[in-house]
């Protein structure tokens, strides 16, 4: 499970578009921002640190992070069948191209080309809609035929014209592939969605062929789904698994050459014992060694060096079940992990204490372990945009039976607040200036907080009832899941508890949190919506369904109010405690619907509070926003390592830097780590 960050920090950033001076975020001379464009605004982040691991620590990052930088691909593929074509065909005209490079058509195809590597693929990150191409068709085209034929991702026997006849619809027709991920209630999820996992296939046949495999009585199932594309070929619906040997293959292999490198350094039998069933699950696709590595990766506490490696998240599949690819490579932040270790270490007292019903907690709360990290690596799907904090893994019954990890990522979140203070966007959003000067006090740690008990305790908190299929939600479990998790952080963030364990100063610092998480809930989340558009993603439902939730049943006695103040609308909290109660109420009603597998409940209470966005107060929002300049999406250029070596060969160094592009990186990964052929059948 990811938590992202939320618009309050992440719509926060300090550089102007068009060519206009900027203002950049520096500290300690370190440049923390890159470029922006579009919606996007490109930060960098600082692996502090690393220069004090040993040799062998070090070594054992790089070899992960170049197995971490091998499955950039897969993702690409995932995400839309024509992606790395259309990638590959942008990438030649922009570097090959002998035509004027200052016409706007140009201007235009590189920022879109810029969007389709932030992005993965063509459709937006976040909102799931296709990108809109502001350069002309006969622009491209004439770019991609005056280039060599040898440069273009050209399939067995075809011309360039001919691959222009065949993506250019897909670019170029909003009708075509319209959504990434479509999550509109009554519509068929699985035709209607353009990701890659499945084809020729429609929803109720994807559910039929998974429902036939699960047994209700097996009380350790694995993930169905997870790691394969469900196609039907002559008539037969059948699984094409990701491993060596199967689908992706080139990739993984390459990966799996990289493990093994890493497995000969680890740490210790422990971490070794993780990277060799890692690779035998790459080997088999078994999903039963998925399960195995996923037990052993949880009980690995003592590295410190850690990985995540593989098909994770299932927020890309409209059914929920089969996972995007994705790594991280961290290390832990020694002194920060304090905080989420006097978190984890009262687990079994938060459980306790919850306000859900006692038929829905866990009894013995078992091997919650938390950390803060430090990212020396993002990929797949958390790069260039990430999460804030994880906590895997996701199978229910290994949470229940073994434990889990969550991690906060320590310097990305630095990163976002480094580059954020002082920006205006509070100052413009909330109310008045108490609110501005409580969330200035006490918002980044309130936001870590949250963020920790999300991760460290709400994920893992609650349990399923006997024989409660753990997809019965369906496409509605991601958004469920996510609002249980937040749901849990803001009720405990107010707890008294947490002045008792000195996590915050004082017991008014939770105000903070609840301020701005209702701002965000309410309001300012929308400036990532276009115009017209429903709320798709699950962790921006979840937000709304929150806020919103809150807002109806308080109502009556104007706990939270929406206030006019000088023509523009903001958000008024009369009474913290009446919020925390709501919030409690709301936890208890989310953790009823997944204890249960209530699909209608998840329906209605996802359908009415989370999807649906005021016209009239979304194009306030977006008019405000975008008096400020800024971008509402976020996301990072990676360190790059460099192995240094003696005259005889062995390893003396790892050496990190901080000075390349995010065009200059894009364009490294794109020549040195892509081995998918552009065409994955």
């Amino acid at each position: 499970m990811k938590h992202l960050i939320s618009i309050a920090i992440a719509s926060t950033l300090l550089v102007s578009c068009g060519g206009a001076k900027t203002t950049t975020a520096k500290t300690d001379k370190f440049d923390y921002t890159v470029e922006q464009f579009a919606d996007l605004q490109i930060l960098r982040y600082k692996a502090s640190g690393f220069e004090d691991l040993s040799l062998k620590q070090k070594e054992l990052v790089y070899y992960l992070t170049q197995a971490a930088l091998e499955g950039r691909d897969i993702l690409f593929d995932q995400n839309g069948k024509y992606n790395l074509r259309i990638r590959r065909m942008l990438e030649a005209v922009y570097m090959n191209y002998q035509g004027d490079k200052e016409t706007s058509d140009f201007k235009n195809m590189e920022v879109y080309l810029k969007r389709v590597w932030f992005s993965n693929g063509i459709h937006h990150h976040y909102g799931m809609e296709k990108f809109v191409p502001n350069f002309s068709k006969e622009f491209l085209k004439q770019a991609v035929l005056s280039i060599d034929t040898s440069l273009l991702p050209l399939a067995e026997g075809q011309t360039a014209e001919q691959l222009c006849n065949e993506l250019f619809p897909v670019i170029f027709d909003p009708a075509i592939m319209p959504k990434r991920v479509n999550q509109a209630d009554g519509e068929d999820l699985v035709l209607t969605s353009a990701c890659n996992y499945y084809d020729g296939v429609t929803q109720k046949e994807a559910e039929d062929f998974y429902n036939v495999l699960k047994d209700p009585k097996n009380e350790t199932p694995v993930s169905y789904g997870l790691n394969s594309r469900l196609v039907k070929e002559d008539g037969k619906i059948q699984e094409k698994v990701w491993k060596v040997g199967g689908l992706y293959t080139q990739a993984i292999e390459k990966i799996v050459f990289w493990l093994k490198k890493a497995e000969a350094v680890a740490e210790n039998d422990a971490q070794k014992a993780v990277i060799s069933k890692l690779i035998q699950f790459y080997e088999t696709g078994s999903l039963e060694d998925f399960d195995e590595y996923a037990i052993l990766w949880v009980k690995d506490l003592d590295s410190r060096i850690d990985f995540v490696n593989g098909f994770t998240e299932s927020y890309g599949d409209p059914l929920g079940m089969k996972a995007s690819w994705e790594s991280l490579v961290n290390f832990k932040d020694l002194e920060a992990t304090h905080r989420t270790e006097t978190i984890s270490s009262n687990a079994q007292w938060f459980e306790d204490h919850s306000p859900v019903d006692k038929s829905f907690k866990k009894d013995k709360v078992k091997g919650v372990s938390a950390k803060v990290i430090t990212a020396a690596i993002l990929a797949g799907d958390l790069y260039p945009s990430t999460a804030i904090g994880i906590n895997l893994p996701n199978a229910n019954w290994i949470r229940a039976h073994h434990g889990s990890k969550s991690v906060t990522i320590g310097n990305i979140t630095d990163a976002y607040n480094k580059a954020a203070h002082g920006n205006g966007f509070n100052e413009e959003f909330a109310y008045s200036d108490a609110e501005v000067q409580s969330i200035d006090k006490y918002g980044d740690l309130t936001d870590e907080l949250h963020t920790d008990l999300h991760e460290c305790l709400g994920h893992g908190s609650g349990k399923l009832l006997p024989g409660v299929d753990p997809d019965a939600l369906k496409a509605y479990g991601s958004t469920i899941e996510e609002a249980r998790a937040d749901l849990f952080g803001l009720y405990y963030v107010a707890d008294p508890k947490l002045v008792e364990l000195k996590l915050v100063p004082d017991a008014d610092a939770y105000k903070a949190e609840y301020y701005k998480y209702l701002m965000n809930g309410l309001m300012t989340q929308l400036v990532r919506i276009e115009p017209g558009n429903n709320i798709e993603e699950a962790h921006m439902r979840n937000r709304q369904l929150i806020a919103r939730w809150v807002f109806e049943k308080g109502k009556a006695n104007k706990v939270v109010e929406m206030v006019k103040k000088d023509g523009k609308t903001y958000v008024v909290i009369n009474d913290y405690q009446k919020v925390r109660e709501l919030f409690g109420e709301l936890l208890a009603e989310i953790q009823r619907i997944k204890s249960t597998g209530d699909f209608e409940g998840a329906r209605n209470i996802v359908e009415n509070y989370a999807v649906k966005v005021d016209p009239v107060l979304h194009a306030e929002i977006l008019e405000r926003y975008k008096k400020l300049n800024l971008a509402p999406y976020k996301g990072f250029v990676n360190p790059k390592y460099e192995l240094v070596t003696d005259d005889n060969g062995n390893i003396t160094d790892v050496t990190v830097s901080y000075d390349e592009g995010y065009v200059e990186q894009m364009l490294r990964y794109s020549k040195d780590y892509s081995p998918l052929p552009s065409i994955n059948n």
